[in-house]
């Protein structure tokens, strides 16, 4: 039975690469990753503010990636083959301060009542 997963990745630039690292990752990594079987799509985001006082330090740049499989394990194998190979390159202005992790589905969406939205 399939399921559906989030893969989230924190990471960064090099000291003075940043234009250099957001181009690749966004018109390059992101496409190659969502070329992988059964990853669906993959947004960017930038931090924007810590909301939680006295929180850690968090990674300028979030990558939420959106899986729906059976076999979570091959996916993330396909991944990581894919990138030892040399078939999805990666760039040295990535900083390898990398966080990355996969959560499962876990509860139904909950959505706001339209009388809500802007």
């Amino acid at each position: 039975m399939k399921k559906k997963y989030k893969m989230i990745v924190f990471t960064n630039s090099v000291a003075g690469r940043d234009h250099e690292y957001n181009e690749w990752y966004q018109h390059v990594h992101l496409k190659d990753i969502v070329g992988i079987k059964c990853m669906d799509s993959a947004q960017r985001f930038r931090f924007n503010m810590n909301i939680v006082p006295g929180g850690p330090d968090l990674a300028p740049y979030l990558a939420i990636y959106d899986i729906e499989t059976d076999d979570i394990q091959r996916v993330i194998k396909d991944m990581n083959d894919l990138a030892a190979s040399g078939r999805m390159p990666l760039t040295d202005a990535m900083s390898k301060d990398i966080v990355g992790a996969v959560y499962e589905e876990h509860g139904a969406l909950v959505e706001a009542l339209p009388r809500w939205r802007a």
